[in-house]
């Protein structure tokens, strides 16, 4: 089983999860992709369901395939998200953003009442950090923020570098108007705590960790799709 099988395998999964007339919270990423397909497929047999996308390339493909969409101030409330991941641990804390939609993502899932999580097993971590964190930044203060970013990673004993993203040549912007630092700090033992840290920072819009956030995630391999529960 490739990686792209695996991707369908948990996205799969995660389907038996939505029902009919749900308000659905739609991610990001390669995997949340496999879910638009399958998704579309059920739709297109009368299956109703109204999504909320969280980037406008989701919402793109969304609208290719027939999935009818919302704007989250229409569904304000969701009943479901269900979203990818770039890093999953064990207490399904998620490093998120690699897609460079972290801020809508985490806006979504805050406004749904349950976050399933889809991912292949490459995504499982024993602990966050080996993927570059997103930090998404306002453009205003660039040079400040970044500094204020390795100070409070250094008083957590964290370091490493501190890439702005690019994308076609040129600085990468998120749907928001925002740019997104990756922080290679290598290894992040207590996720909570740079949470806090980088919420402190008043040029930092948002970051890629999700704390609290997944109720169940669908981690798919090749003996097939497992679920895994909070820690908590």
């Amino acid at each position: 089983m490739d990686a792209r099988e695996m991707k369908i395998k948990a996205a799969e999964a995660a389907l038996a999860h939505v029902e009919y007339g749900m308000r659905l919270g739609i991610g990001t990423g390669s995997t949340a992709e496999e879910f638009v397909r399958l998704l579309a497929e059920k739709v297109a047999t009368g299956f109703k369901v109204e999504g909320v996308p969280t980037s406008e390339r989701t919402a793109r493909l969304c609208l290719e395939l027939g999935v009818p969409l919302k704007s989250l101030d229409e569904l304000p409330e969701l009943d479901l998200t269900i979203d990818g991941a770039d890093e999953v641990d064990s207490d399904l804390t998620l490093i998120k953003g690699g897609g460079g939609a972290l801020l809508r993502e985490k806006i979504v899932a805050a406004a749904s009442q349950r976050m399933i999580v889809i991912a292949d097993e490459s995504k499982l971590v024993a602990t966050l950090g080996a993927f570059a964190l997103p930090i998404e930044i306002n453009p205003f203060g660039l040079v400040s923020t970044r500094m204020a970013i390795e100070k409070k990673a250094s008083k957590l004993g964290l370091g490493g570098t501190l890439t702005l993203r690019q994308g076609g040549g040129e600085d990468f912007m998120t749907d928001g108007g925002h740019y997104i630092i990756d922080a290679s700090f290598g290894r992040i033992p207590d996720a909570e705590a740079l949470s806090n840290e980088l919420n402190s920072i008043p040029g930092v819009v948002e970051h890629g960790l999700f704390l609290k956030m997944a109720a169940l995630a669908i981690i798919a391999g090749p003996a097939g799709a497992r679920t895994l529960r909070a820690n908590r």
